[in-house]
């Protein structure tokens, strides 16, 4: 028997993920995501502080020369962790067995990930690539959303504010002028922006093509599989600064230096669009309130990614059915799920087991999975990030 069958066999349909933790050389750690303090540098200086945990990812961080190869990929373990495998080489093994024949036949990968951005201060005005452009650098282009679940945000950070997208008023002319003086100090493209005050408990959309500077806050992003971007902000709030590689990173080598290709990287409708906020942010939509359970679609504008928050009642067991495939993360409580024992970690050692992120096959996902929150007292929270879900509502 395969170790991917032999996994799968184990968990009844549901694989456990180790954690994986991301370090990026541009940022700074806002130590909302339980890392143990003593590690947060473990990786070395030049790999930079680990401000990033993702889930469910085949996806690989590309994070320089320098990088490992298996860098923000998943991994599954046994029940007693003395075995592991990839996530990326289970998916290719089991296929539609795993994911859906629907979603294998379309994509032949798990074609999401999801994380949390924990970073102290505020991200460089940034943009993904949509899929015209990051094609040219054999990718995907990136569409991502976001959810700022209460119980990882005990602080905003340094700036608990988002800009998304240019000001309706914003030419052309005057995004490319800003480019062009990215080396000469801050190219103020913020002036040019709007931001937002961030509420916990709600979310946004960001489409691949809309620029957006995240908030200081710990960040739920459910993505597409793709780890496109180009920094287009050189200064940031508090003088921090970003090298010029990142405003032309994931550019044809054929374009660099050609700002016109970086402006044509904006959807320019997307980024002034006068309604941005009632057409982008979120708020949670119940679509299961009984007795045992409340449950919520978090994240819903996007047909490639969505997700779901899941609370279950102290004491109470629940069965849930969904019509795909999902990852989930545990943020609060214990309990069980299927035959596992499930739990939120206080705090985790870089390298360390956990029991609060698995993955969930689309077959026992429409069996339905029984959770029972084993708590007299505190409910049970999960928060579960799909591919392209049957079950997404149109028109929230």
């Amino acid at each position: 028997m395969k170790l991917s069958e032999k996994l799968m066999k184990e968990g009844e349909g549901i694989l456990r993920l180790k954690p994986t933790w991301v370090p990026r050389a541009f940022c700074r750690p806002g130590k909302r995501i339980k890392l143990h303090p003593d590690d947060y540098y473990c990786k070395g200086a030049a790999a930079g502080g680990i401000d990033e945990r993702w889930f469910a990812s085949t996806t690989w961080a590309e994070n320089g020369p320098n990088t490992p190869d298996d860098e923000g990929l998943s991994y599954v373990v046994s029940a007693d962790g003395s075995e592991q495998m990839l996530l990326r080489d289970v998916v290719d093994e089991l296929q539609g067995e795993l994911i859906g024949e629907g979603l294998w036949n379309k994509y032949h990968k798990w074609p999401m990930f999801s994380k949390f951005f924990d970073n102290a201060g505020p991200l460089p005005h940034h943009i993904h690539h949509r899929d015209q452009h990051a094609k040219r650098v054999g990718a995907d282009g990136k569409p991502e959303m976001y959810f700022f679940p209460a119980q990882l945000n005990n602080h905003g950070g340094e700036f608990p504010f988002t800009f998304f997208g240019l000001t309706p008023d914003t030419t052309k002319e005057q995004v490319k002028e800003s480019l062009m003086n990215f080396t000469k100090g801050d190219n103020q493209l913020l002036d040019l922006s709007q931001a937002y005050k961030i509420t916990l408990d709600t979310g946004w959309d960001v489409p691949p093509g809309v620029l957006h500077a995240p908030a200081s806050l710990c960040t739920y992003e459910p993505q597409f599989a793709s780890d496109v971007y180009a920094m287009y902000q050189s200064v940031l709030y508090g003088g921090h600064t970003v090298s010029e590689d990142l405003l032309w990173k994931n550019c044809p080598e054929e374009e660099k230096g050609n700002f016109d290709y970086l402006l044509d990287v904006i959807d320019w409708e997307a980024n002034t669009d006068p309604d941005f906020h009632k057409n982008r942010f979120m708020k949670p939509v119940v679509c299961r309130s009984d007795e045992g359970c409340c449950e919520e679609w978090i994240c819903y504008r996007c047909p490639e990614v969505s997700a779901k928050r899941l609370t279950v009642y102290p004491g109470q067991t629940v069965t849930v059915t969904d019509a795909a495939a999902y990852g989930m993360i545990l943020i609060e409580g214990q309990g069980t799920m299927g035959k596992w024992e499930i739990s939120t970690p206080t705090l985790i050692h870089y390298g360390e087991l956990t029991n609060d992120e698995f993955f969930v096959s689309e077959a026992t996902a429409k069996a339905g999975v029984k959770i029972t929150n084993t708590s007299a007292t505190e409910p049970l929270v999960m928060l579960k990030h799909f591919s392209e879900n049957p079950d997404l509502p149109k028109g929230l």
